[in-house]
């Protein structure tokens, strides 16, 4: 038995795992890339398999970074189905088809730049209708069903606990008479998610394949967070200021309107509910379609909630309902948010502020000090999302500066993942614990200290793979293959091509204000002279990186 990683190595999007054992070829997760442009553009790149030769496709849960390169994968010609929970299958028909729609919108702004510059459009990763025919091959299955793929290879979902519908994978391989179990977290859910269980212990395991986002830190714990969210809010009210939450379309928005729901339960003291009543009066808006439609999946399956809250619903008292909460579908709804005066809470995709209506409500609204931008989840480097929170006091978007002036907060307590002591407890509740733990999804400093963790308490072996890296699951771990040298130096050259373009940007940016500034009378003579030195040097530098 072998397993490759072609994704989610030393990084925490493009999850994509091929195993092979019993004479068959199985995908695990097949996710995009999400962050950096140089990462992005490796979605564009060939699978590095051969898709007719994949016999089965595993899929841990929804998330973009898990499912969304599925439907290239079908484009290219896979036809083999692809085994998720009931969930993961109804969220995927809404998340696929909104991730090609995003493709196709992103590829009409890159090929205007490419003619503009004399260059041949190219088409898109895939479409809308690309990610709707896909779904034809999704087998959806329960939690705890032992499925059997052939005579010799059976595998089984249980609950993760990070979202609606998501798996941990557990696989069994039978050659040459013996069999060998592998298991794939998928992504591992904290231990007090609102709505789901907590992730499922697994008994026994020979190898396990676990993700690492947070192997190096410890969330804070935050029993009080629908507490503090309701004093951030209050406080911005007071203000007259809005609050803008960037939050994952799927799992986090859905928690969210479950706390503001369930806060009227906690407490009765007069200055609690004053603060209540204030939120009870503005208006809460989910602006975000993906989010919307999500919400009535998660509706529809309310037989994976944590029994208590399934027992509120047979009280009557829907946890994603409230007074106030409104959706807005369509973008003229949208963006007459951005024209009302009044203060308001607005819940937008994407959570990373990469993409989607949530960026048009950040420029709207970052520059105005009585603001609140409250992050409610993960912000991987590199993300707008991330520079926000990292304190950055200016951002571009949409190729306009704009000041970051807003309270910037963040929740840490609704975070989707397990933090090192969770991951730890999942690892230690094994039975039979694992011969080998592969580190996945993880940046790499905080991975070293999970494995250095791992190895110290339970003295198991921790390998964090590289991309590429093809190992043979025998008593003895070995790597069977590596990358090439131009394979393994491919981030770095997408990385040259990618600060070229930027510099390109900046440059016309620069010239553009330069012209403003050398033609405004107030400008001094001396001013003009040092601008004039700076862009010589300038000259000399490029001069230089070019010869």
């Amino acid at each position: 038995m072998n397993i490759t990683f072609l994704g989610a190595t030393k990084t925490v999007t493009g999850s994509n795992f091929l195993l092979e054992g019993a004479g068959k070829k199985i995908i695990i997760d097949c996710g995009l890339y999400q962050g950096k442009a140089k990462e992005e553009r490796e979605n564009y790149a060939d699978f590095p398999f051969n898709v007719n030769e994949i016999d089965y496709m595993l899929l841990t849960h929804a998330h973009i970074d898990h499912s969304g390169r599925i439907p290239k994968l079908y484009v290219d010609g896979y036809r083999g189905p692809i085994f998720a929970t009931k969930a993961t299958c109804d969220l995927c028909a809404i998340m696929l088809p909104d991730s090609g729609h995003i493709q196709e919108m992103e590829n009409v702004w890159q090929n205007k730049k490419r003619t503009r510059v004399g260059k041949e459009p190219l088409p898109p990763l895939y479409t809308a209708q690309d990610a709707i025919n896909c779904l034809e091959i999704f087998k959806p299955v329960s939690y705890d069903e032992i499925i059997e793929l052939d005579e010799n290879i059976s595998v089984r979902f249980n609950d993760a606990g990070h979202m609606l519908g998501s798996s941990i994978i557990e696989v069994w391989v039978k050659e040459d008479g013996k069999t060998k179990k592998i298991v794939f977290t998928g992504d591992l859910g904290n231990n007090d998610i609102p709505l789901l269980d907590s992730p499922t212990m697994i008994e026994t395991a020979d190898y396990l394949v676990m993700e690492s986002t947070y192997g190096g830190r410890l969330h804070n714990r935050n029993d009080d967070k629908a507490e503090l969210f309701l004093t951030i809010v209050a406080e911005t009210l007071d203000k007259g200021g809005n609050v803008i939450i960037p939050s994952f379309a799927v799992g986090r928005t859905q928690e969210i309107l479950y706390e503001l729901d369930k806060l009227k339960e906690q407490r009765t003291d007069k200055e609690f509910l004053e603060k209540y009543e204030k939120l009870m009066k503005v208006p809460v808006y989910v602006d975000s379609p993906l989010a919307i439609s999500a919400t009535e999946v998660f509706k529809q399956n309310m037989n994976l909630f944590e029994e208590e809250v399934q027992e509120r619903i047979k009280r009557g008292d829907n946890p994603l309902e409230f007074p106030g909460l409104q959706f807005t579908r369509t973008a003229e709804e949208s963006r007459a948010l951005n024209n009302d005066t009044h203060p308001h809470i607005i819940i937008s995709a994407s959570g990373m502020c990469e993409v989607g209506r949530i960026k048009h409500h950040l420029k709207h609204n970052l520059w105005n000090p009585n603001n609140t931008i409250l992050f409610v989840g993960y912000q991987a480097p590199g993300t707008l999302g991330a520079k926000i929170v990292s304190g950055e006091k200016k951002v571009k978007i949409f190729g306009e500066e704009i000041a970051v002036n807003a309270r910037i907060e963040y929740i840490e307590g609704y975070s989707g993942h397990a933090d090192q002591e969770w991951l730890l407890n999942f690892v230690y509740s094994f039975i039979t614990k694992p011969k080998h733990i592969f580190l996945v999804h993880g940046e790499p400093e905080g991975q070293k200290i999970l494995k250095e963790k791992i190895i110290e308490t339970v003295n198991i072996p921790v390998t964090i793979p590289d991309y590429g890296e093809d190992y043979n699951l025998d008593e003895q771990i070995k790597v069977l293959s590596k990358l090439s040298t131009n394979d393994k130096y491919r981030f770095l050259r997408l990385e040259v091509i990618d600060r070229l373009t930027t510099l390109k940007e900046e440059l016309e940016e620069m010239s553009e204000i330069i012209k403003e500034d050398i033609f405004d009378e107030d400008t001094q003579d001396e001013q003009i002279i040092e601008i004039n030195t700076k862009i010589k040097e300038l000259e000399q530098q490029i001069v230089k990186t070019i010869s």
